[in-house]
């Protein structure tokens, strides 16, 4: 039977915390170990010689279009997913399977679609995202290789959710640990021993990213699933994909509005420091990605049994979920801030050793991450949002951090007195003290209380 009819990974029964326990440490790992994708790359690629710091600036003029991959990765698999979880919490497991075909299917087509797009309109696309002459070759030398195996990419991110969302955290942290090491490895093989440089580091996560979606496909069509992936719950429901896409918004937004800050930040760097902030811009951004990967993480790991006990009726359980992970996020975050804050020259010593980039990084550091635990706010309450199904609060706090206080910022701030790059760089911790309480506000009084 494609639908399991097993009791196991029931977020109704059991301890709170040990629900989101057992969901969060794998899940963390998890995450932490995904971001070794494209961080190891920037390790290896800033160590590559004589051309080392135009090939890191190169390949962060990739990563707003790797960050609008994962946004359409989180439409579907992150919507699916947390819809998935609350038919499920209401006993409507082929409903749930319906949900889940749906999904592997949409993540196809997108992934093929953005392949096509990627290739038709890379060149210009480059130059947008912050490319110069002397760093475009290394940017599309990358992007050659890392849009042909763009759908891996999409497959291995969106069908993981619905791993983890089935109760499976240690298998959701293998399928991600199983394609982060082969690339470790495959890396400088390619980058160094067979001189291929930045393609090199590209083809490396092509290759792992296609294991991994192989490996996530085989997990969720085997009898070890819940509710297992069958070609039976395939066919496309318009119905289905609005609430799919409508529930993925939040997530969605959460990634392409930051590719487009990111878009935003290369462009204005380049015109008010060069190339040399747009490669500290490339640091910050790994930086950001390591540390956040917890926050995210956690949020993720709390999505299912919110969702689980809300179709189920169980509102006591969800205020206490919402608590306790409202609680890890904001003592996480205020630990971390304090590590970059007192040692932000070995986070930057980890991606290379140009003095200019290393000079210039350290007061870019220490703005950039102030207050950063104001970003816990934002995530706990985007997590709420999106696991009982209530969209529209979720994406109006994605837009209204970013797009509304962010892009204005990085234009604006640069002009006001000698602030320059610092000026830009001023605009992330504004717009998380301000958005982060602001949504986390927003969302103890629409949702908590009322619960």
């Amino acid at each position: 039977m494609e639908i399991s009819a097993k009791t196991a990974n029931d977020f109704s029964k059991g301890s709170i915390m040990g629900n989101i326990a057992r969901l969060a440490i794998p899940m963390t790992l998890a995450q932490l170990i995904n971001v070794l994708y494209n961080v190891v790359d920037r390790i290896y690629i800033g160590r590559m010689g004589v051309h080392s710091a135009n090939a890191l600036t190169g390949l962060g003029v990739c990563l707003p279009f790797i960050s609008a991959v994962i946004a359409f990765s989180n439409l579907i698999g992150m919507g699916g997913a947390s819809l998935f979880s609350i038919e499920r919490g209401a006993k409507n497991t082929e409903e749930a399977a319906f949900i889940e075909g749906n999904s592997f299917v949409m993540l196809i087509i997108a992934g093929i679609l953005l392949t096509i797009l990627g290739y038709a309109f890379k060149e210009p696309v480059l130059y947008l995202l912050g490319a110069s002459d002397i760093t475009f070759p290394f940017a599309n030398s990358y992007m050659n290789i890392y849009l042909a195996g763009n759908t891996f990419v999409m497959l291995s991110l969106g069908l993981n959710y619905f791993i983890n969302s089935q109760g499976f955290g240690k298998t959701g942290m293998l399928t991600v640990a199983i394609g982060a090491v082969i690339n470790i490895l495959l890396d400088p093989v390619f980058i160094f021993v067979l001189d291929m440089g930045v393609s090199g580091a590209a083809l490396a996560t092509v290759i792992s990213q296609f294991i991994s979606a192989c490996w996530t496909i085989l997990f969720l069509t085997s009898q070890k699933a819940v509710i297992r992936l069958s070609r039976k719950y395939m066919p496309l429901s318009l119905e289905r994909i609005k609430k799919i896409t409508s529930l993925g918004l939040s997530g969605f937004t959460m990634a392409i509005t930051n590719s487009l800050v990111q878009v935003m930040y290369n462009a204005n760097l380049q015109i008010y420091g060069g190339d040399v902030y747009v490669g500290v811009m490339t640091i910050i951004n790994s930086v950001r990605e390591v540390v956040q990967m917890p926050v995210s993480g956690v949020s993720q790991s709390a999505q299912p049994a919110m969702g689980f006990n809300y179709g189920a009726h169980i509102m006591d359980r969800v205020k206490k979920t919402i608590k306790y992970n409202s609680l890890m996020l904001i003592g996480y975050t205020i630990a971390a801030w304090a590590l970059i804050f007192l040692f932000p020259k070995v986070f930057l010593g980890i991606f290379t050793s140009d003095q200019k980039i290393l000079s210039a990084g350290v007061n870019a550091l220490h703005i950039y991450f102030f207050g950063f635990f104001f970003m816990a706010l934002q995530f706990s309450g985007q997590a709420v949002f999106t696991a009982l199904g209530m969209a529209k609060y979720a994406i109006f706090f994605s837009i209204f951090r970013k797009v509304i206080i962010v892009i204005p910022l990085i234009y604006l701030l640069p002009k006001i007195g000698s602030l320059g790059t610092m000026g830009i760089f001023m605009s992330e911790p504004i717009s998380n003290i301000i958005g982060g309480t602001l949504c986390f506000v927003v969302m103890y009084f629409k949702v908590y209380r009322k619960l």
